[in-house]
Order: C-alpha cells, then structure tokens, then sequence
C-alpha cells in the first residue's frame, strides 16, 4: 500500500473563531498549530492567515511571518499556501453590478503575490466558479490560467481543488494544453454547500474522471471529514483534515487544536493498515523540491 500524505487545514477563512477560541488567528498561532499537526504526523500543511480580529486576511506580511516561523522550526513540514482568497462574489440587494460587503474578487496577481514571493512548496488553485455557501466564488478560466503559470514560474505546484465534475473536465484541458505542467496533484473538496456531497458515491464518480496517474487526496467537512478519511484511504487517496474542515473531535467535543484531529486521521490511516509518509516522503511522491524560498525575519 502507497503511504497516505496527511494534510492538516489549520486555520481556513470562516468565521469558526466566533465558535471556538481554539482556531488559531495570529501568525504566532497558526505557525504553532502547524508545527503541532507535523508532530502529530502532518507531511502538509495547508495555511489562510487571519487579521487580529480573526477575520479572514490577504495581508502579506501575516504570510511572511507564518511561513518563516515554520521554516525556523525543527519541523520539514512541507508549506500549502491558499490562493483561494480574492475570488468571492456577494452581489448588492437590487443591483448585482456592484459588489456588495463582504465581497473579496481581485486580480490574479494579488491572490498569488504572497505564492510568488516566499514560494512554498504547493499552493491551492481553485478551478472552477461555483456557489460556495451563501455566496459564490468567481474562477474565470483565464484567472486560474494566469494563477497557474505565475504560481509554477517559481517552482510551486499547484493542488487543483475541484468541487465537482466539471472542475476536473476543465482542469484536464489545463493539462492537455500545457497551462499545468507536471504530474497533476487533485484536492477533491466534497460536503461544501454548492459542491459535491461527501458520500462515497461522489468520490466514487469523481475519481472515474481524474487523468491518469494523477495524484490525489480527498477530504469532507463537518461531520463527514473523519468518515471521508476512511473512504479515501480505501480508495489509494491522501488525505486531509484540520479546523478549517471540522471544529468537533467527536459529536458534541470542540477539538483542542489541530494537532488531536491529525492524530485522529492518522490512527483511521493505520487501522486499515496505512502507513503515514513523511515530509521528505511527501515530496518524492509529489515530486517537489526541497525547501525553497528566503527565510523572513521574525517581527516578534
């Protein structure tokens, strides 16, 4: 059996730190909770960054100060920055022209700049336009093209999260037509209102349309991460699991952090007689390179 990349979503863009005070907001916070999920048995870690007052943030320099606290740690942790901010689209009550509060669409080179400079290893690359939630999230084709070839410019692959079918058709011709480059890396974002429903069936179907020899994890939200972690174990996938994805260690219990739910997976992971891969096995697997990017000062 391939050994299972486990990636922990340690933060997300929610609005879960009015639920619990345990989602980590500060860049000291986040880089903590990364640290702990990689010594819980996270290879990735999947990162959004979160303004003082636990709202969402595009802020660079939260980026910088996340990513460089990692990279000073004893950790290999292989980085995941999100490129999914900038792309919602809530229209104003009787005139859908304007954007109205809460609405975050940008440019492609805003959503990547903080990829572009510091580098990670892997960053998302949401592939498609849906309704997400109450709202909708705007991916135009040559948005996600533009994010792609800036993103890969500087040695950074990108995780393709599909959401349903369509997003792995238009991906494919991404790849055919040489936008993406490389081994494809698929993120399968199933349980999101909009989306895909968590269930095997879903898997299942979406599975059937991926290139092949792709790569791929898959995960759930709410009450369906942990379930998923099984179902994609059983299906050859990675997998993932954090707070972004579920706030609940188990019906009724707020997890403590991040690291208890990537412990969970990891047991789920070995019980069907998985074994995790490491950072350094994560990258072979993937095909990335080592650590890469400059090292920022910590602002304490």
């Amino acid at each position: 059996m391939t050994k299972t990349i486990l990636t922990c979503a340690v933060t997300g863009a929610g609005a879960y730190t009015e639920r619990t005070r345990n989602v980590p907001v500060t860049p000291a916070q986040i880089a903590d909770e990364c640290v702990a999920a990689a010594q819980a048995g996270a290879a990735v870690c999947h990162i959004h960054v979160r303004d003082p007052s636990g709202a969402p943030s595009m802020d660079i320099d939260y980026y910088r100060e996340v990513v460089a606290r990692i990279r000073a740690s004893d950790t290999d942790l292989v980085i995941n920055l999100t490129t999914g901010a900038g792309a919602r689209y809530i229209p104003t009550e009787g005139d859908p022209l304007t954007p109205a509060a809460g609405s975050t669409l940008t440019t492609p080179e805003v959503r990547v700049r903080h990829v572009v400079e510091l580098a990670p290893e892997i960053c998302s690359l949401d592939i498609g336009t849906m309704n997400f939630g109450k709202h909708a999230v705007l991916n135009t084709p040559t948005h996600v093209a533009a994010m792609a070839q800036m993103v890969q410019a500087v040695g950074t692959k990108p995780e393709i999260e599909v959401f349903d079918i369509g997003h792995i058709d238009h991906a494919r011709r991404m790849l055919e037509d040489g936008i993406i480059s490389g081994t494809p890396f698929f993120q399968i974002c199933l349980g999101v209102p909009g989306g895909a429903p968590a269930t095997p069936q879903a898997l299942i179907s979406l599975l059937s349309f991926l290139p092949p020899g792709a790569h791929w994890g898959g995960f759930g939200i709410s009450a369906m991460s942990l379930p998923m972690v099984a179902q994609c174990v059983l299906l050859g996938g990675h997998v993932r699991v954090g707070l972004e994805d579920n706030l609940y260690l188990r019906r009724g219990e707020l997890a403590p952090g991040n690291a208890a739910l990537v412990e969970q997976a990891a047991g789920i992971v070995r019980t069907l007689g998985g074994e995790l891969a490491s950072p350094a096995e994560a990258r072979a697997m993937l095909g990335l390179s080592a650590r890469q990017g400059a090292t920022h000062a910590l602002c304490d």
